[in-house]
């Protein structure tokens, strides 16, 4: 983790606009009419609605996905009593950490008042506001009775996150370590040091998951918390041991199985460590410094499952695992309260999480092969895009099943696509892609079978019913590279073309190229040597019906993937070119984009047909284009240079096809502003029409342009790049292509397959 410096910390919170986080409108606002609606008076009719059915205002307002995050300044962080105004930027953090992690939006209410019951008052007059709220950065005792008078007073989930965030996530992973460690939680002895509002929160959790009161010491700044002490208050006493034989941390923790640390940085050394049972759970979670190094807990005992609330070591006890996630669950659910059946849920689905396979995204984030459930992985990662789907769901279902929850969800399947599109993880487009792939999987080869990325991804496409994956390469290879990355390859085929078992295929897939391009040059000596390349064997595989579609580019030449498609698959008839396509699933709708990666330098028969394969493969994808062909000039300001190229393709086109939506040559701003399109040049056929098909005058641009794209909007998906015009479903990667990038590839090249063998049935 990089080493932050006050400087970077300040100018990060001050740079451009100030602070992280802020209020952008949801619906138009651009006429009249618009503002109209958004206030007087058309604001009046929802208002009167919500007057009459008060649930109404989850209908009609932010009201079902806003959070209150409410500090009154007491406690933060490590820093104390700064008081409310001092605590701003952390509320403002947790608020950018609710948006980002599962899209609830947050106003952040800072409350200059330490008196208890003003505090009360003053969140109950706003509550009206919110569908939650979450309490922050409150000292103990108050925050336990602010937090228990606040839920039995409002109608609404309220949880303070200090408590019951860190208790939920820390019992995720006791849950897990005791299974690592092979051990019963009834039987554990328990330490914990500190007696704060997240250690007591924690401690009571652990309770209600089957830990025994009589198995558990406490301790607080003066020691050992037992019945003997007269200063205790009543959070305190609850924990209070009959013991009176020990009195310190190094003679309470002698023999323990678990240490919980929420206290101050090194109070545990190696010899309180050492002298713990077989097997111990650590859970130094004092931050930035823990009770206990991890370097220093580890060398004392080789055997410790250790967890910190730092993300430089292992299993990182991290609040962000929990809270975004259970009040999704409790917000979608329009639930009154989130109570210990909630948490709970949240406990079981946090600890199974962590016993599935990883996704490829994860391992990526952390620059790892794979994490697998052990002692070093026994909480999952906080990026972890199921987090969103497991924990929201659990915590769902504990709501209507505990009685809590104001509408029932019916349809999980749905639900569960909703939370995935509503963090992007997921478009509409691509789960129709993967669903009309998985009804009909294909025989798909996979050209770098030695790469990690496409070994994952056919791995992926496998597990997810898209295809049937062949992958290309040296067996033995793929094999210890499926070992090192905890990879089954059960029911993948791999080829090794250059296996004396292969001969025989590599001789008759030569004969055939041979009678198929020796007007062309090709001898069947020269046709046998290239059926020792991946591309040559992969794509007569395809050509021969072998296989049913191949994908491969991760690190191969465009330049020669090309040149051998030509020769091997063939152009469509009525085509002399073929090129690619990437789709682009942003806020603003979908849109195509040709051509991006075959055609440099296009002249007007090129582009001509990449805008007739434009219209074909965007009519693939279930869309109806409304094509704009680019150029840096409009409709014939510019009489030399590339823009006549396009200028001459509008032209043909538009005499061969004259009920398609195109036009050009124009500038981008023009193609996509419709309104500015109409009033400037209303004689196009485009008028009234919204573009969603782009064609660049010539590869730089097109690669470019999605490029930029890509680089500038992280959170637009795109899909591609995408084949269009070759006789046979031969589809590319880039080289940087991610896993999920080539599996998203790879069930259209699945679709592909079955719309091929569609064709030849009906011929």
């Amino acid at each position: 983790m990089a080493k932050i410096t006050k400087e970077a910390a300040l100018l990060y919170h001050s740079q451009g606009k100030p602070g992280k986080i802020e209020v952008v409108p949801t619906k138009p606002y651009s006429t009249q009419t618009d503002l109209s609606l958004a206030y007087s008076p058309g604001v009046a009719e929802p208002c009167l609605e919500i007057e009459k059915n008060p649930q109404d205002a989850y209908k009609y307002t932010a009201k079902g996905n806003l959070v209150a995050v409410i500090s009154n300044g007491t406690a933060v962080l490590g820093l104390g009593n700064i008081g409310a105004l001092s605590g701003k930027p952390v509320m403002e953090g947790k608020g950018l950490l609710f948006k980002i992690y599962a899209g609830i939006d947050v106003f952040d209410i800072e409350v200059d008042e330490k008196d208890p019951d003003k505090f009360i008052e003053a969140v109950k007059a706003i509550a009206p506001t919110f569908g939650g709220i979450n309490l922050e950065d409150i000292k103990a005792p108050e925050c336990f009775e602010i937090e228990r008078r606040l839920k039995e007073e409002l109608d609404i989930p309220v949880m303070h996150d200090d408590q019951h965030g860190t208790a939920i996530i820390s019992s995720a992973g006791l849950v897990n370590a005791l299974q690592v460690a092979g051990k019963n939680i009834a039987d554990v002895k328990i330490v914990v040091n500190g007696a704060g509002a997240s250690a007591v929160s924690c401690t009571k959790l652990y309770v209600s998951l089957g830990a025994r009161l009589e198995n558990i010491v406490m301790l607080d700044s003066k020691g050992v918390i037992s019945k003997a002490r007269t200063d205790l208050n009543e959070q305190k006493r609850y924990f209070a041991t009959d013991r009176t034989d020990i009195h310190t941390l190094e003679e309470a923790i002698k023999g323990a199985d678990v240490f919980l640390g929420l206290s101050k940085g090194n109070v545990l050394n190696q010899d309180m460590v050492r002298s713990m049972a077989p097997m111990p759970i650590v859970f130094a979670l004092a931050n930035p410094t823990p009770e206990i190094s991890y370097e220093d807990a580890m060398a004392a005992r080789p055997d410790v499952l250790m967890a910190t609330g730092r993300s430089d070591y292992p299993n990182q006890i991290n609040n962000v695992i929990g809270f975004p996630y259970i009040f999704r669950g409790a917000l979608d659910t329009h639930a009154k309260a989130i109570n210990e059946e909630m948490k709970i849920a949240a406990v079981h689905a946090i600890a199974n999480l962590a016993k599935q396979p990883v996704p490829d995204v994860v391992n990526a984030a952390y620059h790892v092969n794979n994490f697998s459930f052990g002692p070093e992985y026994f909480i999952p990662k906080p990026v972890d895009p199921r987090l969103i789907t497991e924990v929201s769901c659990a915590v769902a279902k504990a709501a209507m099943e505990s009685g809590v929850a104001r509408i029932e969800i019916e349809d999980w399947d749905a639900y569960r696509v909703h939370l995935r599109e509503l963090m992007g993880y997921e478009s509409e487009l691509t789960r129709q892609l993967h669903d009309t792939a998985r009804r009909n999987p294909q025989r798909v080869v996979f050209a770098e079978g030695g790469h990690p990325n496409m070994l994952k991804a056919a791995v992926e496409a496998k597990s997810e019913g898209i295809c049937h994956p062949i992958l290309l390469g040296n067996d033995e290879v793929i094999a210890k590279m499926a070992q090192q990355l905890d990879l089954s390859l059960e029911g993948i085929e791999i080829v090794n073309l250059r296996h004396p078992n292969e001969l025989e295929r590599r001789e008759r897939y030569a004969r055939i190229l041979t009678e198929k391009r020796a007007r062309e040059g090709f001898t069947y000596e020269e046709a046998n040597d290239k059926m020792f390349e991946r591309n040559y064997f992969g794509m007569m595989m395809v050509e021969t019906g072998d296989a049913d579609a191949f994908i491969t580019g991760i690190y191969t030449k465009y330049s020669n993937t090309i040149k051998v498609a030509k020769e091997v698959i063939g152009i469509q008839p009525g085509f002399k070119h073929f090129g690619t396509m990437h789709i682009l699933n942003s806020k603003k709708g979908t849109f195509f984009l040709a051509d991006t990666l075959i055609n440099r330098h296009p002249d007007t028969e090129t582009l001509t047909d990449i805008a007739k394969l434009a219209d074909k493969t965007v009519r693939f994808f279930n869309h109806i284009p409304v094509m704009a062909m680019l150029s840096y000039s409009n409709f014939g300001a510019d009489t030399s240079g590339s823009p006549v190229k396009v200028h001459e393709a509008i032209n043909s086109m538009q005499k061969e096809f004259p009920d398609l939506a195109i036009d050009g040559e124009m500038q981008v701003n023009f193609a996509l502003n419709r309104e500015l399109r109409d009033a400037k040049y209303p004689f196009t056929r485009l008028k009234g029409k919204d573009v969603n098909t782009l064609v660049f005058p010539n590869l730089s641009s097109a690669n470019i342009g999605y490029k930029l794209l890509q680089a500038m909007d992280p959170d637009t998906e795109f899909i591609g790049p995408i084949q269009m015009g070759l006789n046979k479903p031969i589809h590319f990667t880039d080289f940087e292509s991610s896993v999920r990038d080539i599996v998203n590839i790879t069930a259209v090249a699945v679709i592909d397959a079955i719309v091929e063998k569609k064709k030849k049935e009906d011929q």
